[in-house]
């Protein structure tokens, strides 16, 4: 198994309503994960799902042993993750914190650094840093050919003149 045994998917966004729902928003918008598990992490605690909804301004989720509006406010702010068993990935899929230390390197074998982080938008982007160098890398076919999680190495073909910029160190 790759990465963390839990993947973090959301976060708690507010108290809903009187008897303890809560509001949960999802990393990924259009995420169903949250209608189809039994169970989530909140905060680092396991909480069994009673209920949950997919709306508009969030998943709305009556979590086990949380009844009162209080209960639920109290949960505000934390983390909610899912154990990676839980989400069925294929063989092939791949999830984006499973990037985060991947070696990257050319498609003619040089190194351009490492992947620190990915930031999720409209397009996903790698953030790749090599030494004082931080790149942006938009996540798509075109520039990464090959995904190798069991090495640990992506392989990429970079427009040319992507943006660098020097990473300041505090």
């Amino acid at each position: 198994m790759l990465g963390k045994p839990r993947i973090e998917i959301g976060g708690i966004a507010r108290a809903h309503g009187i008897r303890g729902e809560v509001v949960i928003f999802t990393h990924d918008p259009d995420s169903e994960t949250l209608g189809a598990a039994e169970v989530v992490w909140v905060g680092g605690k396991q909480r069994k799902i009673e209920h949950a909804r997919d709306t508009q301004r969030g998943w709305l989720v009556r979590l086990e042993g949380i009844t009162t509006r209080n209960d639920a406010e109290a949960l505000r702010g934390q983390t909610v993750e899912i154990d990676r068993e839980a989400l069925g990935l294929g063989d092939e899929d791949i999830l984006l914190a499973d990037l985060i230390g991947c070696a990257v390197k050319l498609v003619d074998g040089r190194p351009w650094g490492t992947i620190a982080s990915v930031e999720a938008d409209v397009q996903d982007r790698l953030v790749i840093h090599d030494g004082d160098l931080e790149r942006l890398l938009p996540l798509v076919d075109e520039f990464v050919k090959d995904i190798d999680l069991e090495a640990r190495v992506v392989t990429i073909d970079p427009p040319e003149g992507l943006p660098e910029s020097k990473i300041v160190r505090r």
